[in-house]
């Protein structure tokens, strides 16, 4: 069953469901131990399962100058051995009680986590616990560990002509703040790291009272507590951690264009996107303006501004998209895709753009379309509670960029109370073509094509997994 096919079969459900009650809050605690480290407890008594998360105030934007890909790196090394573990032996524990386990690197963030039986939630805090503070590190295992990366980039960007177009918009996009930088490295860089480079990172930002823990799943407030005590609470603050500053970014005054050229590409396509406020403590209605004005634009190619206009009023497109990253440290971005159909060039297909943006921004919303968001949004929130990783995700994501678990509770509602004024109001105020990047994706003239294309490469994944 396809996608589409899916949402189509849940939804007239998810809006009986919406519809009958609102999402009731579910039982979240929160906490912190003397140390600093901030625990979130989301309880969820259907399974006897548990996700155990932790996450460090600290991704790819928070880098040394010169040591970009530095973060995820160290990611990686976390898995190479502590005081009381070997390398490799955290993993191998965590799949003999029959659990899973990972981490991810990005750009206001690093995180680690296990899905495990409930009852081994105390083995996985005690390992846990043992490389917040005591990771080992040597150049017999760091050494290797860098052609790992090194060939992670190369086989994640090198080989995909999307992720390197991407990768240069980025850059083009933010011309100072470090969310230019990708975040497993730019190849100059990374190829130079070190074993002091790692260790240096490490001290400076691994601490409990850097680190935010999310426990989901079969547990109660008061065990998780005592657990959290006996585990983390006799690892020692930093003192030293500082304020996360980074570069501002300076006024974008000129609308900013790229070509990027890859003879492996077999399906041109354009993107263009803005730089955009984020969700910010206390004040998230401009976030979840531009939240729902992403879904009326881009959702559904059968419902959604861009895919009534481009894809079946003016036949000028095949794909259409929007994508809004709400939940950042620093301004974020709000993105726009279209892929031209047969024949019509990337020229012809950002004029029908503009004056399908143009003609949105002069029109009133449809009320009943947004509704219907509203109700899909409503159900989606219910439905995702049935997945701990999701709901931990966030949490933690949030608390990591500035937000607050009120924040998060409020969100959804926060959502359901934004108007259609307000979102025509947020679109005009990012809809700044001296805020914006345009690119095109295509191949060189007179190549060959390709023998088949991928997907277009949007900021979606904003993260990079070990």
């Amino acid at each position: 069953m396809t996608k589409a096919s899916l949402f189509r079969a849940v939804w007239p459900l998810a809006f009986t469901l919406a519809a009958a009650a609102p999402a009731v809050a579910q039982e979240v605690t929160s906490f912190t131990l003397d140390n600093g480290l901030q625990v979130v407890v989301i309880e969820d008594h259907r399974a006897p399962a548990v996700t155990h998360m932790m996450w460090y105030k600290v991704g790819s934007a928070d880098e040394p100058p010169g040591r970009n890909g530095i973060a995820h790196y160290l990611e990686h090394l976390m898995f190479k051995g502590t005081e009381i573990l070997e390398p490799g032996e955290f993993s191998r524990v965590v799949a003999q009680h029959g659990g899973n386990d990972n981490a991810f690197t990005s750009y206001d963030q690093t995180a680690y986590f296990q899905h495990v039986a409930a009852d081994q939630l105390g083995l996985m805090m005690k390992m846990e616990a043992s490389r917040m503070t005591g990771l080992k590190l040597t150049e017999d295992v760091v050494t290797p560990e860098l052609g790992v990366i090194i060939e992670e980039r190369n086989q994640r960007t090198d080989s995909s002509p999307g992720a390197l177009f991407g990768e240069q918009r980025r850059a083009a996009q933010f011309l100072r703040h470090p969310y230019g930088n990708p975040i497993i490295g730019w190849p100059g860089e990374m190829s130079t790291l070190t074993l002091e480079d790692a260790v240096s990172f490490y001290h400076d930002h691994y601490a409990p009272n850097n680190a935010v823990l999310v426990v989901a799943g079969d547990v109660t407030p008061d065990a998780v507590r005592s657990l959290a005590e006996e585990n983390y609470g006799g690892l020692p603050a930093n003192p030293g951690i500082a304020e996360r500053v980074r570069p501002s970014e300076p006024p974008q005054l000129a609308a900013r264009h790229l070509s990027f050229e890859d003879p492996r590409v077999a399906q041109p396509y354009l993107t263009r996107s803005y730089l955009a406020p984020e969700r910010d403590p206390g004040a998230q209605e401009t976030a979840a303006a531009l939240a729902l004005l992403a879904d009326l634009l881009g959702e559904d190619p059968n419902s959604s501004v861009l895919g009534r206009s481009l894809q079946f009023d003016r036949q000028v497109a095949i794909y259409t998209g929007a994508y809004y990253d709400a939940t950042s440290l620093d301004d974020t971005t709000f993105s726009l895709t279209v892929v031209p159909a047969p024949g019509v060039t990337l020229e012809a297909a950002e004029a029908a753009l503009d004056e399908t943006l143009a003609g949105f921004l002069d029109s009133p919303i449809d009320a009943a379309r947004l509704d219907r968001l509203k109700r899909q949004y409503r159900a989606a929130q219910i439905y995702r509670r049935d997945s701990a990783d999701s709901v931990a995700r966030d949490y933690g994501q949030a608390l990591t960029s500035g937000l607050t678990v009120e924040d998060v509770a409020a969100w959804p509602d926060i959502v359901q109370s934004v108007t259609a004024d307000q979102i025509l109001a947020a679109a005009r105020e990012v809809f700044d073509p001296a805020k914006s990047v345009t690119g095109y994706l295509s191949p060189p003239p007179g190549a060959a094509p390709a023998a088949a294309g991928e997907p277009p490469v949007t900021d979606s994944s904003d993260e990079v997994s070990r």
